[in-house]
């Protein structure tokens, strides 16, 4: 489907369907809609409105036939909601369910919208065309490459902005939301992909072929090189040997230095202590955080932050066999951390553990790691948050604000030290797993023990909000991509040294 964003009016573009909106309540459409209106003799004001009774409530739609005219054959009048509750994150929400309806639509194939928002809404147009463009490639993404008859029905999508003033910054934002919508979709098909394609040398070999400063890839002879105890023994288990991926932005003149780092387990059995098969079904989305870090890289170059950006992956699979890592075992992080094995399904924050302390090494002003962690999380907050924690109030409150900014809800959990009591060990320097309550900050806590406490540090736990069972807002089922948006947000528009 081509996206595309035109200074022309509505009703100037021969179509099969024209899409425009409603407040909830409007009696008398205006704007552009009060122009279509007019246009097809008053259908949707007369017929629409008030026989038909559509009051234009959040989310709803009405298909009007237009037959007999010149270049309309159909109508879909969108509800807006109510005036005091439309926002930019509600748009962008809009839009994704907009394309997924028009996606059910037979005969179907250009589709013309309204510039929703910018009219009467008052809000910026290049605010708009970017969520617009976000939310419709967000609703519009398929992963339907394996499938035999699969076909993409609707080939047109144009935005139509008719005033010249708001044109030229709408037309900015559309582009700059086709390029953060990409990111997504990107990191989407990686997730989506079966994990016998994504392996930790795949995933190296993708990141090999950025476009970046600088791309090292280390193989399982450096990782033991390096005393990457934890992350070296989760990989134990599989014939597909790790990679610990270290990718680099470097600008000319660079503000500061953020280190991301993105959990990596390509496939997740549980190790020794097997998963249920249920539990298994997903578990191809176990390098969630990794797609994220890797497709932000990809177009790290086209959004041109001026800071220097570190991405971080250290990639195995978790696999039951005999050269699996057991129970009882004792690892050394590269820190010298001595780590006791107490479940083998708790093994994100082992390959988490060696990659935050490699990032150490860089001197980083900002470490962030994103992964799909607890099963806690998921409890504690369902599908519709992300968990985020770490040693810098301040960091995190930036993190939450450009998640609310960006459509993606983050949530902070406590670090009190008191729910790392579990996992004390008898006869290492701690546990990898411990009591069932408070999960979630337990394994933030462990964390913590591999970043120097001067370093400001954050972690996002996604593991609710990487794959989706159902729709959640404007994501539909299947992987969200969810934490790029932030991310990118803080990179690129976050200017505190």
């Amino acid at each position: 489907m081509e996206l595309k964003i035109k200074n022309i009016s509505v009703t100037e573009i021969k179509s099969d369907l024209l899409i425009v909106n409603l407040f909830e309540g409007t009696l008398t459409p205006g704007g552009a809609t009060g122009a279509v209106d007019k246009e097809i003799s008053g259908l949707i004001s007369d017929y629409v409105i008030k026989k038909e009774g559509f009051t234009g409530e959040f989310g709803k739609m009405y298909v009007l036939p237009v037959p007999n005219h010149k270049i309309l054959t159909k109508v879909l009048i969108v509800g807006l909601g109510k005036r005091d509750e439309f926002d930019l994150n509600r748009l962008r929400v809009l839009a994704s369910k907009v394309i997924q309806k028009v996606k059910t639509m037979e005969n179907v194939k250009t589709v013309v919208s309204m510039l929703h928002g910018a009219g009467c809404a008052g809000f910026d147009p290049y605010q708009c065309a970017k969520v617009i463009a976000e939310g419709t490639m967000i609703g519009g993404f398929a992963f339907d490459k394996y499938k035999s008859d699969a076909k993409q029905k609707v080939k047109t999508f144009t935005i139509a902005e008719i005033d010249k003033k708001n044109f030229e910054k709408a037309q900015e934002g559309f582009e700059r939301g086709l390029l953060v919508g990409d990111t997504v979709n990107y990191a989407r098909d990686l997730i989506m992909e079966p994990a016998q394609n994504i392996t930790p040398s795949h995933l190296a070999e993708i990141a090999e072929n950025l476009d970046l400063t600088e791309v090292k890839v280390y193989e399982k002879v450096d990782i033991d090189h390096m005393q990457m105890g934890a992350f070296s023994a989760v990989s134990q288990g599989s014939v597909h040997s790790p990679r610990f991926i270290h990718m680099e932005y470097i600008p000319r003149k660079a503000r500061k230095r953020i280190v991301i780092i993105g959990k990596g387990i390509t496939f997740d059995a549980g190790g020794l202590d097997v998963k249920p098969a249920t539990s298994m079904l997903t578990m191809k989305d176990d390098m969630s955080g990794a797609a994220a870090v890797i497709s932000i890289m990809r177009n790290i170059k086209k959004f041109k932050p001026d800071v220097e950006v570190h991405a971080l992956v250290a990639a195995c699979e978790n696999m039951p066999s005999g050269s699996a890592y057991k129970q009882g075992d004792i690892l050394t992080a590269m820190n010298g951390k001595t780590i006791e094995i107490d479940h083998t399904d708790a093994e994100g924050r082992l390959t988490l553990a060696d990659a935050l302390c490699y990032a150490q090494q860089l001197k980083p002003d900002v470490v962030i790691d994103i992964a799909t962690l607890t099963g806690a999380c998921m409890v504690a907050l369902g599908n519709v948050a992300s968990g985020i924690m770490g040693n810098n109030d301040d960091l995190v409150k930036k993190l939450i604000k450009c998640g609310k900014e960006s459509g993606e809800r983050l949530w902070q959990m406590p670090m009190y030290p008191e729910y790392f009591e579990s996992l004390k060990s008898d006869i290492a320097d701690m546990k990898n797993s411990g009591a069932r309550g408070g999960g979630t900050t337990a394994a933030a806590l462990f964390l913590k023990n591999f970043v120097q406490d001067e370093t400001p540090w954050a972690h996002i736990d996604i593991a609710g909000t990487a794959f989706l069972d159902k729709p959640v807002l404007e994501n539909p089922k299947g992987a969200t991509g969810v934490g790029i948006r932030t991310l990118l947000n803080y990179i690129v528009n976050d200017k505190s040294e």
